[in-house]
This record gives structure tokens, sequence and C-alpha cells, in this order.
């Protein structure tokens, strides 16, 4: 398989034998100069000796056997453990100046990380990468992996308990025991109910209610998000709590509290639980100013695009043409002057059973151009009651016809 330029150019950078190189191969041969200039390269590559051959890639074996002139099969003669190895180890530190770590070593720098490195960064990847970077810069040979891992976690914890002891000693009792209710048993968990049925009583109280999300846009979620706030404001955590706490290990204790159940933060020692539900509260108190803004915007909106779909609706009923006037009007005279002493609802709406509402949009589409004296064709033809006599009717044709027949000057 063909090299990338990448990785050509990183075994030409990092596994090419320089002049002080090649000095430390004289008297060796075969696979034993092959198997140094390994260790040799990948020791000042990665701070580290390869334990076995399957640690090296294939390209930086043939690359360097071909450097050295040796057969890359004939690795396979070289010992990876024994006098002769460790021999060629000591050889290398002494070239390149580096020792090996003691356990006073590890104990300083274990407290190192967690002073400078863990307090602000509680990823354990990250906390790794400085490690074996002070220990390359203090030219000290980096101990096994496992005992490697052990320092970072060392570390992390030991920061830990510095960071939630500081924490919860800014807290005066009052502020600790209101803290410390929000995880407190019920007494439907005392008894010792299920799983789900202690989800359930969590979900009723405060912790439940400042954890829930916010709901659509309306003004019930509004009520809900300011009913959170109080609940929150109603703690009294201290402003300047968090002033000195790094964002992302803030964040990393509000994400613990929000998924850990109160039975798990229970068990906490009381300034790890005091710590977490602390930040837990003081980003939420954040988070849900920001939503009650969100849904304030979101609620204006939609308020007005409702006022401008009603405005819509009413121009467009107000402009709507309403065919065969003429024809309907005349039903309705015709029945008005058959029975000109009867009530409006006994003459005219059994002639036109849809009078009312056609009327009301005549004077609709009337009512924004008015007439000719600029007055609206609405208040001249309101519409009657029962107990009005067919004369009103008569009043409203004569209205129609001198609109009709008068012209326009409104816009």
């Amino acid at each position: 398989m063909e090299m990338s330029e990448d990785e050509a150019d990183e075994l030409v950078e990092f596994w090419t034998l320089l002049e002080e190189d090649r000095g430390l191969l004289v008297g060796k041969r075969g696979a034993t100069a092959l198997g140094f200039a390994l260790l040799l390269k990948s020791y000042s590559r990665h701070g580290r000796f390869p334990r076995s051959r399957s640690e090296l890639p294939e390209a930086v074996v043939h690359f360097t056997a071909r450097q050295v002139g040796v057969d890359v099969a004939d690795l396979a003669a070289y010992e990876w453990s024994g006098r002769t190895v460790e021999y060629h180890r000591a050889e290398i530190r002494e070239h390149l100046g580096f020792r090996v770590a003691t356990v006073a070593d590890q104990q300083r720098l274990t407290s190192w990380l967690a002073s400078s490195v863990a307090h602000a960064e509680r990823r354990a990847d990250r906390v790794r990468e400085e490690l074996l970077a002070q220990l390359r810069a203090e030219r000290i040979e980096a101990p096994t992996p496992g005992r490697v891992l052990r320092m970072v976690r060392s570390a992390l914890r030991t920061a830990e308990q510095s960071w939630t002891d500081r924490i919860s000693a800014r807290l005066d009792e009052p502020t600790r025991a209101r803290v410390l209710a929000l995880v407190t048993a019920t007494n439907h968990e005392d008894g010792g109910g299920s799983g789900q049925e202690d989800g359930d009583s969590v979900d009723a109280t405060v912790l439940g209610l400042i954890k829930s999300e916010p709901g659509n846009v309306s003004l019930e979620s509004m009520m809900t998000e300011i009913g959170k706030l109080e609940a929150v404001r109603a703690i009294g955590l201290p402003p300047e709590l968090f002033v000195d706490v790094a964002p992302r290990v803030l964040a990393g204790w509000r994400g613990r509290a929000s998924v850990e159940a109160p039975s798990h933060l229970r068990r906490h020692p009381q300034p790890l639980t005091v710590t977490l539900l602390a930040a837990l509260v003081h980003r939420r108190e954040l988070e849900i100013t920001d939503t009650l803004v969100e849904l304030f915007i979101a609620t204006v909106h939609r308020i007005g695009a409702r006022a401008e779909r009603r405005v819509t609706n009413e121009l467009i009923n107000a402009f709507k043409r309403v065919t065969g006037k003429e024809n309907i009007l005349f039903q309705i005279a015709d029945a008005a002057l058959q029975q000109p002493d009867g009530a409006v609802r006994e003459v005219v709406f059994p002639a036109w059973p849809v009078a009312r509402r056609r009327c009301e949009s005549w004077c609709m589409s009337s009512r924004p151009r008015g007439r000719s004296t600029g007055a609206p064709c609405r208040p001249r033809c309101a519409l009657p009651t029962p107990g009005t006599i067919v004369g009103g009717w008569l009043r409203c044709w004569r209205c129609w016809s001198s609109a009709a027949t008068t012209p326009h000057t409104g816009r």
C-alpha cells in the first residue's frame, strides 16, 4: 500500500538517523543494530521505549532497516526483554539526557497536575497530554501507561476535592441547608419504593422542576418558567460563588448534577453534593432567564402575526364583492310592501333566509369607501332587531340606491 505524503514527511522528520545517532551504532550489527536504532528513534519520538515489535508500524521498521542496512526479517532475532535490551535503554537515556522517574517524581508531578492542570481541565486525555509534556520538559522517562493513568486519576480526584471543599466553605449554613434540601429523601423514598416510583416522586420536587425543559410558546410556559426562576432564586446562592471556576469545569458539574438521581447525589460526600447542586442551580438560573426572554420575544411575534392576520381578514371581507344585490333587494322590498306592518323576522327572513348575513357583507363592502359625504354606510344601515318594522328595510334600500348613484370621493 502506498504511503501518503504526510506519512512520508513524518518518517523523514522523526525516524531519520542523524550522525550522532549513527555513532551509537558502532560495534552493533544485524538484529542488534536494527533493534537499537528502533529503540533510539522511538524514544526520541514518543518519550518511551516500545515493549515489542507489534508496537512499531511496518513503515517505520522498513524505513529504519534501509538506513541501517539490515534485512527486516532479522529483527525477529532481537530480544525485547533481558539484559541486552536493558543495557540499550540505559545507553539511550544517557545519550538523550533522560532518567527514570522515581516515586518522588511521580508524587510531585501528581501534585503539580492537581494544582496547575486538573483544577481547570477535567478531561483525562488532556490532563494526560499535559503530564507527558511536562515529563519530556524535565527529561524524565514516562512511567508505564497504567501508572500514568493512575497519576491522572489521582490528580483529577485531588483537584475535585479541593474545589468542592472551597465552594462549600463559601456558603453559609442556611444556604447550604437549602441546597441540600433539593435532594432530601421524601417519606415515599424512605419507605423503599421502586425505581419508577422514585423517579415519579422526584419529578414533583423542586429539583425536578429546576431540571425540566421549557414547553411550547404559550402563556402557561412563561408562567412555568417564572416559577422555576423564583424557585432558583429562593435558594439564595451568592453571585460570586463560582467566579474563579473555569467555565468548562462548571459545565461539567452542571451536567453531572442534571443526570444523577437524587439518591446518587446523596451518596457523595457533602461538599461534593453541595458543589454539584449549586453548580446546577447557578447555571439553570442563567438558562431560565434566557428562556424567558426567548419565550417573551416569540409570544410578541405570535401576537403580531395574529393581529396581522386579523386585519388582513377584515380588509378582505371589507373589499369582498357581493353579487346579485339588486335582485335580492327587490325580493326583500316586494315582501316588505306586501306586509308593511309586519316585523322583519316574520316578513323578510322567510323570504330570504340569509338576509342578515348578506346585509352585513353589503355594509362591510361599502364602509371603506364611504359615501360622497364621507359618512360610512353601516351606521345608516344598522341591522334591525326582530322588533323593528319593515319600514327599516325601506330606508336601507334608499341608502343603498343613493350610495350606488353618487360618485365616490373616498380614497
